[in-house]
């Protein structure tokens, strides 16, 4: 079918306008900068069509018709104003309003309210209806609040939650003028608490329990900015406000654009971790001489672009070490697919994962590792039906709605896993004679019994992807420091060079990948006279807590991040502070940057940064939803020379085994300082790894692993099989140099 014969052309208000097959009248409209009214519709689900006032007249037709979900047909005349139509929108607002006071100003919404907004647009200025008034007590589901009294049941929420999210936790119970909103096949709300449900909602009915009666909207300075507790590179909007009369700016809330775009839990509510700190000199002086003196410096990924870059100047000016085991075997991983694919940087991004219709994730407990990817995930498989297979050795209950086949293999195999994928994927494809002996030499027969992946399992996928057409290899940040992860690196590389799979690879860090490009690395020791920069250290810099000497946290700066789409985006000051920076560190050592933003322009075009001063950077979504933030790294050729190593034998992992993973919300140290965000430090497991480990439901047990030591109390999970409990590190230092699987001895403390 050729491309004419998917455009439609058609008229809205005499203007002639062109649709795509699939695009409704509304969509087209408004990529034409036409208006029409909606109360009910986000751009990112599926029409709810339950508000009526996207009604339009289409010629010929009597009555009108809901241009949120009808395709026009070819020579349709559209229009989207008359009489007829205004009566219909002003006695729809008149329904919605029967409830609502038409002076409003008594909840969180006034001044931002899409009812308050039509209802003046509409000049409804009387009650002509009433209803008799019901009893409607507030729900309070923990950080989100329910008044079913402001609930106008636009379903933006419901649709929201299922279609973007993938908690589907809520529902609409019907009952006529008493139908309300209610947690899903629950008592309580049992979710992720993204909040995306207090973003979409158009008026005061669902609003964040912190937020509430605090501020108003117009009081509120939004500050634009990139969250900073994963790779995903969400846009936010910091709001602030000055706290009483002489206080210092404080956050009130985050929002994000909800029309297009989704924020987690931790992005929406996670957002006080700034640092308040003075200019303590004598610190500070103490600070620059251990930077002389120092043989190192170790620091973490939570870093800026521009920090980053001081850091790497400061190793050249005093020749020492620079130790991020984070990034540097993220710079591995890299290096070692540039040399197959010949490209510094992966070719997928998180729209490609929304437009997939087939997917491969591998690596990654991805809903609570990088809640972005989750979300690109949700929206194939709600709008494409996308088929997407989950390898990994656990199950994940949060992505059970979303994943169409669990690929559940052996602790440690990943390595065999993929040469299995790519075996089955590259059958028929033209490979190179070194490239295709390596298939040749597989002993799969060995590989799918060590790994636990049968042939009908590979079968199954083949024949589901059968039909894909738009394909993505997700490779998670389990496999960093995996043993072998520069040959799963090689691997990946041929399944993107020779298959129709893009590729993404996820950076366990905000700026994990931005580091990995800028900083020469080298390989963590343990010396002494090491300067930890938001990292272990003899004298530590830290925006968190016991630090030598206090800097700022990423929402008290101006710098950048790269994402995991490899784009360059921009950050902003939410928040002062009143302390020394690295850079004043820098000056003091020699190296001159009046401003840290001055080294936006000079992070280096061999790794595919641009020269674009910080302030030229845009930071903004269209209208249309084009992220118009920072830019896309340029790709950058390398020397194709990689060769495929033989995958020899697998490792094995029996008894217990524990997997450093983060509960729902939770990221890293910054998260656990947060007022919001709920701190499970348990450690979790099924009761099949509770019978192993000889523990039980609520005892405090003593876990070894490698040389560490350290005490959880063990909570029973339902929702969890087999052998492996899950144990969070947000709490605790973690080696990064370490796979996230460790083979575990564990020892009941008490029983309580």
């Amino acid at each position: 079918m050729s491309m004419m014969e998917n455009i439609i052309n058609f008229t809205i208000n005499g203007q002639n306008v062109e649709a795509k097959k699939g695009e409704t009248i509304l969509q087209v409209a408004r990529k034409n900068d036409i208006y029409i009214p909606t109360m009910c519709y986000i751009s990112k689900t599926t029409p709810c069509a339950s508000c009526r006032l996207c009604s339009v007249e289409a010629e010929g037709l009597d009555g009108f018709v809901l241009s949120c979900n009808t395709p026009p047909t070819e020579g349709v005349a559209i229009n989207t104003n008359s009489n007829d139509l205004e009566r219909e929108r002003t006695n729809i607002m008149k329904l919605y309003d029967v409830n609502h006071p038409l002076e409003c100003g008594v909840c969180d919404k006034s001044g931002e309210c899409d009812l308050q907004n039509k209802t003046l647009e509409f000049n409804v200025e009387q009650q002509n209806f009433s209803a008799k008034d019901l009893s409607r007590p507030i729900e309070h589901w923990g950080l989100i609040n329910y008044d079913p009294a402001l609930c106008i049941l636009c379903e933006k929420c419901v649709h929201v939650c299922n279609e973007s999210i993938g908690d589907d936790a809520i529902d609409i119970k019907f009952g006529g003028y008493s139908s309300v909103i209610i947690p899903k096949n629950s008592d309580k709300l049992d979710c992720t608490f993204c909040g995306e449900c207090i973003a979409v909602c158009p008026v005061g009915a669902l609003v964040s329990s912190n937020f509430q009666y605090t501020a108003n909207a117009w009081e509120l300075e939004r500050i634009p900015s990139t969250c900073a507790h994963c790779s995903g590179g969400c846009s936010l909007e910091y709001e602030t406000r000055d706290e009483g009369i002489f206080g210092d700016k404080e956050i009130y809330r985050v929002k994000n654009n909800f029309e297009y775009t989704n924020l987690c839990g931790a992005g929406r509510f996670g957002f006080d971790f700034n640092n308040k700190a003075t200019k303590d000199e004598a610190a500070f002086s103490k600070a620059v001489s251990a930077i002389k003196e120092a043989k190192a410096i170790r620091f973490s990924s939570m870093i800026t672009n521009e920090e980053a870059y001081i850091l790497g100047e400061l190793q050249e000016k005093f020749g020492m070490k620079l130790f991020n085991e984070d990034a540097r075997l993220f710079a591995s991983f890299m290096k070692a697919y540039s040399t197959v694919s010949g490209k510094k940087h992966h070719s997928g991004s998180l729209d490609a994962i929304k437009q997939a219709d087939a997917a491969i994730i591998i690596g990654s407990r991805v809903a609570t590792d990088n809640p972005a990817v989750r979300y690109a995930l949700t929206t194939a498989s709600r709008h494409n039906g996308a088929k997407i297979i989950y390898a990994h050795p656990m199950e994940d209950a949060l992505m059970q709605n979303t994943v169409t086949q669990n690929m559940k293999h052996e602790v440690g195999t990943e390595e065999g896993v993929i040469a299995l994928l790519a075996n089955a994927i590259l059958k028929d494809a033209d490979l190179e004679t070194q490239e295709r002996a390596f298939f040749d030499d597989l002993d799969l027969g060995y590989l799918g019994a060590e790994c636990n992946i049968g042939e009908e399992e590979i079968a199954q996928m083949m024949l589901s992807f059968k039909r894909a057409q738009n394909k993505v290899l997700i490779i998670g940040a389990d496999i960093m420091a995996h043993a072998k992860a520069k040959n799963i690196a090689k691997i990946a590389a041929i399944i993107e060079k020779y298959s129709a799979f893009s590729l993404v690879v996820i950076p366990s860090e905000v700026n994990t990948l931005g580091v990995s490009l800028i900083n020469k690395l080298d390989i963590d020791e343990d010396i002494i006279d090491v300067v930890g920069y938001n990292a272990k250290g003899n004298f530590v810099l830290s925006s968190l807590e016991f630090a030598n000497l206090s800097i700022p946290s990423l929402n008290q700066q101006e710098g950048t991040f790269v994402s995991i789409d490899n784009q360059v985006l921009p950050t902003n000051v939410a928040l002062d502070f009143k302390g020394y920076t690295l850079n004043d560190i820098a000056l003091s050592c020699g190296i001159k940057h009046k401003n840290t933003i001055d080294c936006t322009k000079m992070l280096g075009s061999q790794s595919g940064f641009k020269e674009i001063e910080f302030d030229a950077l845009e930071n903004f979504l269209t209208s249309h939803g084009d992220d118009k933030r920072g830019y896309i790294l340029d790709e950058v050729n390398c020397k194709m020379n990689g060769k495929l190593e033989a995958v020899d034998t697998l490792p094995e992992f029996n008894g217990t085994v524990i997997y450093h993973s983060n509960p729902v919300l939770q990221f890293n140290a910054y998260t656990n300082t947060t007022k919001q965000l709920e701190r499970d430090t348990s450690l979790r497991g099924s009761a099949q790894f509770a019978q192993a480990a000889k523990i039980s439901d609520g005892d405090t047990v003593e876990i070894s692993f490698g040389a560490q030591v350290i005490q959880r109390k063990f909570k029973l999970d339902a929702d969890l099989k087999g052998t492996i409990a899950l144990n969070p590190t947000f709490d605790i230092p973690v080696d990064l140099r370490r796979y996230k699987f460790e083979k575990s001895k564990i020892v009941r403390m008490t029983n309580e």
